[in-house]
């Protein structure tokens, strides 16, 4: 693209690509609105924009575009046409990108570029071509959040900085802080640039030690006021010396306090002023002297901050005018500048006879360039800041001097220079600095060497319209009568900048070393200026400036030792202390010694050669300290009596020591350094103390060495143990033993590097080739002969066998040596070998006998064994061990096991029997799955913590086996104590030191099964016997009979005797017995039942005990056959009465035992498949959470931001938070109605209105406790941006409610919601654990929400009741079995459905139910296809059809309802899949719904609003249904609906499907343990809130007196579980930008339920009446109770939080948070209140004589007369 200029120039400024290799046609048309182009090519029609200026959001990008269409609308912040941007006239408001000379706004100066947090400023800004503004037009300067007006100059903008109690906080430990000044036009970006604010009292902080010179000697310009011991960034101090800081310039030779203006540097140095006519004249000196000065320069304007200077170097007369203007400096008039002594130099002076021309001649000054600053310390940002880099060389600084020429009285004989006039008429003006483009010449404000000047300039009024400038800045006229005046308009907002000395001495950081710019000083000709106001200077006051002032301890005169309980004086020499001027005696010495003060009075005596040194001399004391060492280095300073702290040199310290640790002895005592003095002190009880304090006879001589120990007390004959002989007075030096020193007789090499000090002495004994045994001796020089109580023995050791002769080559035999004399020596010099090889010494050593483990070999050979002793050896003679190949598996079997274990595992291999000791080794671990789940349990929960029967770490279980043969090892499986979740099992075979996996020698895995279970023979009544007929098998029935046994292993006994096992299967075992009956194994009784035999059946390690048998016997009949057939006909005639009776009985209930029978065969059976279904659908659901899991992968848990966070919970039950609303007012009045509301926000920082107010809403009867929710979190809002002030008025609020249920029932304190401070306490927790939340509740919390709405939606739900069949509240347990089946259905998306339906298309798969309303389907598949999207993207279901397809023609609209609806008289029946007959795998589609539908009511994150309402069926209204009708109960047969009984057994029958709710809580037991655990756990750090919350609760009730430890954990409770947990727990959507069901409440609601009886003391006592709620979490409640009370008290014993911490918090939390929710909606919402109770918060605040004072009820009036016009009496 090119651009064709006025002048027929052509620049090419963009190409385009349209087409790759074809050519571009001519014929290039524009459409109508001229915004875009057609460009043709050979085969194809392009329309290209002519400009895309919107898309560059920031000015650098628009001018880097250099597109001739795109330019910067400055005042509206957007690239755009000149002819879109409103005031693009005017050149500055529209920057033309195609123009290179065109540059974006910037600041070019800043002056001041710091200052204190203590005072105001006015801040001026240069900013070159800065746009001009209507008259109600007004930029703003931000400071961080703070905004603050703008006033235009000629060269930029003036800004007051934020008052002190505004200003940025400083960070903990830091001195200042660097904040953003942006500079904006309503909210569009102008320009920005760094500022400092710094804080002179922080920077003492820092030097602990040397106050006073850290303060001097920062980069900020801070002074030092020595008598209130303070640090200050002002210039004169309240009362006595102020030492002025290092970078401050001191004038020496300059007749007043002032400097000239920085000037224009040409080639001859002369400045050239055009003036106007003078009249009437002004007495004026000019002088171009050269100012000497005995003061280095520190810093001048840096080379960086040069401007631009005119190439020609001079000044054009057209330009001097206005240039003078911009650069006179009106400055604050201080009388210190004229009470210096004046030059005696003759002057040059140049007075021109034109009155308009003024020629001064200065002379140059050095520069310093500030890139040599040290770059580890920061470097302060100078006074005048500019932006623009230097075009040309460095200039020079010229110094005219500019001072008025009436003499004070008290100088009159000075002699003055000649002088000249200047003009009266005009006001006096302040510097401003100037603006500077490339025609213009340049000036560069420098620094003056003699005077830095008052820096602090404002805004001449001469030079700004009076209609623009604002109050602070304009006073009521320009011409002003006296100092007072100028100044107080002046400094209207300005009041923490002093009128004294600080305008010659600025201690703000203004110090030259921020190349402060000096202006001419221009003294007004109609002031009176007094020279005897207090703080100015004398004319022979001295300046003291720099860390050399400072007064200072620089060191100790003499020697820095003291011995310990001696009275001794320190002497310390100081420097600087005339300056304090205080008494002799007003001063104490003091030294920290561990931890303890010692403080002693001191008197200083100064020096009379020189003045400024002193000796301080602290008082006679005794010294000591307790720690064990011999020196103690006690830190040492010197205060004055208000315990100020004077400046000490670094590592000022005396050095206390003790000369009797370390010299337990004499000849330690006097082998000590002779530095200490120490002696060895006789008498009663001899020590080693300082020579001072000996009052005994000094020992000369020490007495005779004593030995304690030695050790060992054996060695081999041959020598060589390292003997260690521990005592008192070996010896005081190596020499002295090195000789001397014998072993039973046998001299011992001593070891000089080991020899300690009279104390302990090792050597080498030597050999003695015999057994032989005596004492140690030591002799030391003088005769002194010491002997041991213990006995050395020289030993023989024997070695006499080594057993077992071999082993594998692997290693890990254990081999027993037998012996004699064993251990001998150092046991850790006692090693075994087999041949090189170490054998690993495994249990404790004995005399007669050792144990080692073989280590590995590389090859099978035979070596001998080895005892070493250090370098002596004893070899068993004639033994070799004989490494062996490695034992081999080839093959193990069976696979299976009971978990009882016992079960025989034959394993084959070759070489078994060279193994020692086989083991079988079973390893069960937790499932993959499982154990990243239980992994997270072991990092958060103890150990005892593991749920009953689940597996929480790996265990291992081992067995010995049998070494049958070199082939062959039989190994019984170990028993594990587990129930069998879902655990991996590892079989291991252990060799020694080699291991086997039964998975490579088995082609199935090894796993353990459940137990066996064998019935009684005797089913009926196992006590009685079980009667065999001999001839017939015993057949046993059982459960899980062979799951992991053959016959052939089952053991089955009759007393003694066998019953051979000939069938197994799953439920019978059937055994041959012996053919008579065997006698029993224990016998006891010769008669009766004890007598007869047991049968046992034994599988593995169970033994069962299955009743006694007795055999049937075939007896002669003795009896005569007359009496056998009486009998006979006897017992028939008996026998037939009693079938008669049974047969009777038995018909009678016969009924009610078949129906008995059905419900016990449905029980089982419903237990059995509640366990099944149990573990099934956990696995299910774990299986989803995985696949969720890897979802939040991608997408992220859906959090909602805070604002919306903090509106749901500050404003639950809301449709829409009232703070989305905007104010509802007229335009005319919006803006007095927000100035009031600004009014009301700073009246609510009075805490004294603030409690009142909320007082006096209390105690209205019409206040609701809605109404006091509503107002606490209006309040909430308002007060959301200084929440340490919140939380004061919490507090404060707190400690009277404390104070108001003490007097009544202090358990019932936060119990509800009924007070304002109750509300404000919960908004608060939330607002102070929104991270936590986020950080770590937020995942479990929602893994659990979504645990519980797939199991919901995996059952039935009934869309009428709200009744489902998963679920946890029995309220909303679906109770009839239904049948249904599980569908997949193919989805298509909106998109896919609109294109076509090709068979290639991509499909979403969604598991529904074909019992399910088209509704429900609709949101599965929407759940399914948005999957990870908020739910606020998610279309609504009702705006949408299902359509199911089939084929290419076959679409068919499903709905709920419709003609194919089925009606039952009044009632209508929803339509579901199976209604439709949709098969599984059928494709549907949702499409956009063309008819006009009716949008669900409650659409909203208020849960529970999704049941449809019922018509009243009374009047005649159609009443839905979906699955089962909600009023009518189970219809029951006619033939039994008279029998009381079974209607009752008829209501009971349902009850059975309770156990739903059992599986329901197993299976979302984990995600619920999981969020329990997170929200009570102390391994991570507890949210600073809670802790100090929970200590401010503890202090309360400590404060009331209240001991009961059952009160402080309600208290407790209530304020966090209660009020914070419980209701995130319920209501997700506060925390989740997710919809919840009914259902799934119902579910949350049940788990909070749990979680606050957990949170309880009292012991919940459960009975069949209790509700099924509880009993569900009865087990787990205990548990959670202990959680409870372990969190409570971990938080307690935490180190509590301080205010300082909190507050720095609640700072961070305000400064991120206080721009997300709308304080002036809540502002006006809150006035609302005010308005209604108007007259009662005005009488209480009447009532209140405080209030009175402050003038609340005045204030509020106001703001009630400004929001609503209300007729005050104001």
């Amino acid at each position: 693209m090119v651009y064709l200029g006025a002048m027929g120039d052509a620049n090419a400024y963009a190409s385009l690509i349209i087409h790759l290799n074809s050519m571009v046609s001519g014929d290039l048309l524009f459409d109508q609105s001229q915004q875009h182009l057609y460009v043709m090519t050979q085969s194809m029609v392009v329309k290209v924009p002519i400009l895309e200026c919107s898309q560059y959001l920031d000015c650098e990008s628009c001018l880097t575009l250099k597109d001739p269409y795109c330019g910067w609308c400055v005042l509206q912040g957007r690239c755009s046409r000149r002819s879109e941007c409103s005031r693009s006239i005017v050149s500055e408001q529209w920057l033309w990108s195609f123009n290179t000379t065109q540059q974006c706004l910037s600041i070019q100066s800043l002056s001041p570029a710091n200052i204190s947090r203590e005072e105001k400023r006015n801040i001026f800004l240069t900013i070159l071509d800065l746009p001009s503004l209507h008259e109600e037009e007004a930029y703003s300067c931000y400071f961080e959040d703070y905004e603050s007006p703008a006033v235009l100059t000629e060269s930029g903008i003036v800004c007051p900085s934020p008052d002190p109690s505004q200003a940025p906080a400083l960070k903990t430990g830091t001195e200042h802080i660097t904040v953003k000044l942006v500079v904006r036009f309503h909210n569009v970006f102008i320009a920005s640039v760094d500022f400092s604010f710094y804080d002179c009292a922080a920077v003492a902080l820092q030097w602990k030690s040397a106050p006073c010179q850290g303060c001097v000697s920062s980069h900020w310009g801070c002074n030092w006021c020595i008598h209130q011991h303070l640090c200050t960034h002002k210039a004169t101090c309240e009362e006595g010396t102020i030492i002025y800081n290092e970078r401050t310039q001191i004038p020496t030779s300059s007749p007043f306090l002032s400097s000239a203006a920085s000037t224009i540097m040409t080639s001859t140095n002369t400045l050239t002023v055009a003036t106007k006519p003078i009249t009437p004249p002004v007495t004026m000196v000019v002088t171009d002297t050269p100012i000497t000065q005995s003061v280095p320069t520190t810093t001048t304007l840096p080379a960086v901050s040069a401007m631009t200077a005119h190439p020609t170097g001079t000044f054009s007369p057209t330009h001097a005018a206005t240039q003078t203007t911009a650069i006179l400096t009106f400055l604050k008039i201080t009388t210190e500048s004229m009470a210096l002594p004046l030059t005696d130099k003759p002057t040059t002076t140049s007075v021109a006879t034109n009155p308009t021309v003024v020629s001064v001649t200065t002379s140059p000054a050095k520069t310093t360039d500030h890139t040599a600053l040290p770059t580890s310390e920061p470097v302060p940002a100078p006074e005048v800041w500019f932006t623009d880099p230097p075009t040309t060389a460095a200039f020079n600084t010229l110094q005219p001097v500019v001072a008025a020429l009436t003499p004070p009285p008290d100088i009159t004989n000075s002699t003055w220079p000649p002088t000249t006039t200047l003009p009266t008429s005009e006001a006096p003006t302040s510097a401003i600095p100037s603006s500077f483009t490339p025609n213009q010449t340049s000036s560069a404000p420098t620094s003056s060497a003699d005077f830095p000047g008052d820096l602090e300039t404002e805004l001449p009024p001469s030079e700004v319209p009076s209609s623009v400038l604002p109050d602070w800045l304009l006073g009521e006229s320009t011409e002003l009568k006296d100092t007072e005046d100028w100044m107080d308009s002046l400094q209207t907002e300005n009041d923490t900048s002093p009128f004294s000395a600080s305008t010659l001495l600025s201690g703000d950081g203004d110090s030259s070393e921020r190349d402060a710019p000096d202006f001419p000083r221009i003294l007004h000709p109609g002031f009176d200026y007094q020279y005897d106001a207090p703080g100015f200077l004398e004319l022979n006051e001295e300046f003291s400036w720099g860390p050399g002032a400072c007064p200072c301890v620089q060191g100790i005169q003499g020697s820095s030792l003291l011995p310990v309980n001696v009275e001794q004086t320190i002497t310390l020499l100081g420097k600087n202390f005339h300056l304090y001027q205080d008494q002799q005696w007003d001063y104490e010495c003091v030294l920290i010694v561990e931890g303890r003060t010692v403080v002693m009075d001191a008197y200083v005596e100064g020096e009379e050669a020189n003045r400024s040194l002193c000796y301080i001399t602290c008082q006679l004391h005794q010294y000591s300290y307790l720690a064990p060492q011999l020196e103690f280095n006690a830190v040492m300073f010197v205060q004055r009596k208000q315990h100020l702290r004077v400046d000490s040199a670094v590592d000022l310290y005396v050095t206390l020591y003790n000369c009797s640790m370390g010299h337990s002895d004499c000849s330690r005592c006097q082998t000590a350094d002779s530095k200490y003095n120490c002696v060895w002190c006789g008498g009663e009880r001899p020590s080693c103390i300082f020579r001072g304090s000996c009052t005994e006879e000094i020992v000369d001589i020490c007495p005779a060495p004593l030995i304690y120990s030695v050790y060992p007390l054996s060695g081999p004959v041959e020598g060589g143990t390292r003997l260690t002989i521990a005592g008192s007075n070996l010896g005081q030096k190596h020499q002295d033993i090195a000789e001397t020193v014998t072993v039973a007789g046998i001299p011992c090499a001593v070891d000089a590097q080991e020899y300690e000090i009279s104390s302990s002495i090792v050597c080498i004994t030597g050999g003695s080739w015999a057994e032989r045994s005596g004492h140690v001796a030591v002799e030391v020089p003088g005769g002194g002969h010491g002997v041991s109580g213990h006995i050395f023995a020289y030993q023989n050791p024997d070695l006499k066998s080594v057993a077992p002769s071999q082993g594998p080559k692997a290693g890990g035999t254990c081999l027993t040596l037998l012996g004699s004399k064993l251990l001998t020596g150092r046991p850790s010099e006692i090693s075994i070998l087999i041949g090189d090889l170490p054998c690993h010494i495994l249990s404790e050593m004995q005399e007669n006998q050792l144990q080692c483990q073989t280590s590995p070999s590389n090859m099978s050979v035979e070596l001998p064994v080895t005892i070493k002793y250090g370098h002596t050896e004893r070899r068993l003679e004639g033994f070799l061990f004989k490494y062996t190949l490695d034992p081999n598996i080839t093959f193990a079997e069976p696979s299976k096991s009971f978990l009882s274990g016992g079960r025989v595992i034959r394993v084959h291999g070759h070489n078994l029997d060279v193994v020692q000791n086989p083991k079988i080794r079973i390893t069960v671990s937790p499932s993959e799955r499982r154990r990243r789940g239980l992994g997270r349990w072991r990092r958060i929960m103890p150990e005892t913590e593991c749920p009953q029967n689940a597996l929480c770490s790996i265990q291992q279980f081992e067995e010995l086996c049998l070494i049958n043969s070199s082939y062959l090892i039989l190994c019984k499986t170990p028993a594990i104590n587990l129930l069998l979740r879902i655990v991996q099992v590892k079989l291991e075979f252990i060799l020694d030191n080699l291991s086997f996996d039964f998975k490579s020698l088995h082609p199935t895995p090894f796993s353990y099964e459940v137990n066996p279970i064998l019935k009684p023979l005797n089913a009926e009544d196992p006590a009685k016997p079980y009667r065999h007929k001999p001839g017939s098998v015993i057949s046993v029935e059982g459960e899980n009979l062979d799951l992991a046994i053959f016959k052939e292993e089952v053991v089955a006994m009759i007393g003694e005797g066998v019953c051979v096992v000939k069938t197994l299967t799953r439920n019978h075992l059937y055994c041959e017995p012996p053919s008579e009956q065997p006698a029993p194994q224990h016998r006891t009784k010769p008669e009766g039942t004890d007598s007869l035999p047991e049968f046992t059946v034994q599988m593995g390690n169970l033994n069962f005990l299955l009743g006694r048998v007795q055999y049937d016997t075939e007896s002669q009949l003795t009896f005569p056959l007359e009496a056998q057939i009486g009998l006979g006909v006897g017992a028939s005639f008996v026998a037939l009465i009693v079938l008669i009776i049974v047969f009777i009985y038995r018909r009678k209930s016969k009924q009610a035992l078949r129906d008995y029978k059905k419900v016990q065969i449905q029980l089982e059976n419903l237990e059995t498949s509640v366990r099944d279904r149990c573990k099934k659908e956990f696995t299910d659901l774990m299986t989803e959470m995985m696949d969720l899991t890897s979802d939040l992968v991608g997408t992220g848990i859906p959090f909602l931001d805070y604002r919306s966070y903090a509106e749901r919970i500050f404003f639950p039950g809301h449709r829409e938070s009232p703070l989305q609303r905007g104010l509802d007012m007229p335009e005319c009045r919006r803006q007095t109605v927000e100035q009031g509301l600004v009014q009301l926000s700073n009246l609510l920082n009075s805490k004294l209105f603030l409690t009142k107010f909320i007082h006096t809403l209390e105690i209205q009867r019409t206040f609701s406790p809605r109404d006091r929710a509503y107002v606490a979190s209006l309040l909430t809002v308002s007060l959301h941006g200084k929440l340490e002030y919140f939380t004061d008025i919490l507090k404060t609020l707190l400690n009277d409610l404390v104070e108001q249920y003490v007097a009544k029932n202090p358990k019932l304190m936060l119990r509800r919601t009924e007070t304002v401070v109750e509300k404000l306490l919960t908004n608060w927790m939330s607002i102070c654990l929104y991270a936590f939340v986020r950080d770590s509740v937020g995942e479990p919390l929602y893994m659990l929400f979504r645990g519980i709405k797939h199991q919901v939606d995996k059952g039935p739900v009934d869309w009428v009741t709200g009744k489902a069949k998963y679920t946890l509240n029995d309220n909303r347990l679906l109770r009839e079995d239904l049948e249904y089946r599980t569908l997949t259905l193919n989805a298509l998306t909106q998109t896919e459905a609109t294109v076509g339906e090709a068979e290639d298309s991509q499909c979403v798969s969604v598991k529904v139910l074909d019992c399910d309303t088209i509704t429900q389907v609709k949101e599965k598949i929407l759940d399914q296809i948005y999957k990870g999207t908020p739910y606020c993207h998610r279309p609504d279901p009702d705006s949408l059809d299902l359509e199911w397809r089939s084929g290419l023609a076959g679409h068919l609209i499903l709905s709920d309802e419709d003609v194919t609806s089925v009606i039952q008289g009044t009632w209508k029946r929803l339509n579901t899949l199976q209604h439709y007959k949709v098969p599984d795998g059928a494709t549907v589609a949702l499409v956009p719904r063309l008819t006009k539908h009716i949008p669900r009511e409650n659409q909203d994150y208020i849960p529970g609003e999704k049941t449809p309402m019922l018509e009243d069926a009374d009047e005649g209204g159609i009443k839905l249904w979906h699955l089962v009708k909600p009023t009518e109960e189970p219809e029951l047969p006619k033939h039994r609906r008279g029998s009381l009984r079974d209607r009752e057994r008829a209501k009971a029958i349902p009850e059975i499907y309770l156990t739903r709710l059992l599986s329901m809580k197993g299976t979302l037991q984990k995600f619920v343990d999981d969020l329990f655990q997170v929200i009570l756990s102390t391994s991570r750090p507890v949210p600073l809130a809670v802790k100090y919350f929970f200590d401010l609760l503890d202090d309360q009730a400590m404060h009331h007196g209240i001991l009961d430890p059952e009160t402080i954990h309600i208290w407790k409770t209530n304020s966090l579980p209660l009020r914070f947990w419980i209701n995130i727990i319920k209501n997700p959507q506060f925390v989740f930008d997710v919809q919840t069901s009914d259902n799934v409440d119902a579910v949350l609601l049940v788990i909070a339920q749990t979680f606050m009886d957990s949170c309880t003391i009292a012991d919940h006592k459960l009975g069949r009446d209790s509700p099924i709620n509880k009993l569900l979490y009865a087990r787990d409640i205990p548990r959670y109770k202990q959680m409870v009370e372990r969190y409570y008290a971990d938080i307690r014993q935490t180190i509590s939080a301080s205010d300082q911490e909190m507050n720095s918090a609640l700072a961070e939390l305000s400064r991120n948070y206080s721009g997300e929710l709308n304080s002036v909606v809540a502002l006006h919402e809150l006035y609302k209140y005010i308005n209604k109770y108007y007259d009662q918060i005005i009488t209480a605040l009447e009532e209140d004589p405080t209030a009175q004072k402050m003038q609340l009820g005045y204030r509020l009036q106001q703001i009630a007369a400004a929001v609503e016009n209300k007729v005050t009496d104001l």
